[in-house]
């Protein structure tokens, strides 16, 4: 993998509850993982608090790590209360990213799943968790689940650069 154009991007996996980030920064031998975690609210505080709370702990992680692109999943919603949530999750990691002016990308779970594993079908978590320790040398599968997810979109956005770069020298 040769992307260098952007040396660091930062995946978000968006919730409401947990918000899974991922930075990884792309050298000349490949992606590396810088931090991963997720921000957390406190569950019975009213929406606009626990929003509030995730956009100042973006807003940090951006400040600490300089990430040139943000690259966001995709909620595909099983229900209403679900989706709205994650929607407004969405939104502050949305806004978080324009008060920087930083360009964020979106991907679907689907793309994210594809382009980790370099194939098709459908994959269970623990082998997309797998395939990122693998891609960037950890020791464990990132914890929590939302980390790893996060650190999966990043990669996914890494690829998805470096096939569009490849394709435009092509044509």
């Amino acid at each position: 993998m040769r992307y260098i154009p952007a040396e660091r991007i930062l995946g978000i996996d968006p919730g409401l509850a947990l918000m899974g980030y991922g930075v990884v920064e792309v050298g000349a031998d490949g992606p590396h993982a810088l931090d991963y975690a997720v921000l957390t609210t406190p569950p019975g505080a009213p929406a606009g608090e626990r929003l509030r709370s995730l956009y100042h702990g973006l807003i940090s992680v951006i400040e600490r790590y300089h990430p040139s692109e943000v690259a966001i999943e995709l909620f595909v919603a099983r229900n209403l209360r679900s989706a709205l949530s994650v929607g407004q999750a969405r939104g502050v990691a949305i806004l978080a990213a324009a008060q920087k002016g930083l360009p964020t990308y979106d991907y679907t779970p689907s793309q994210v799943q594809r382009s980790v594993t370099y194939g098709r079908g459908r994959k269970e978590k623990w082998q997309i968790q797998e395939m990122v320790r693998l891609q960037l040398g950890l020791e464990q599968v990132p914890r929590p689940d939302d980390a790893a997810d996060a650190l999966a979109v990043a990669l996914c956005h890494i690829r998805q650069v470096e096939a569009t770069r490849l394709l435009s020298q092509t044509g």
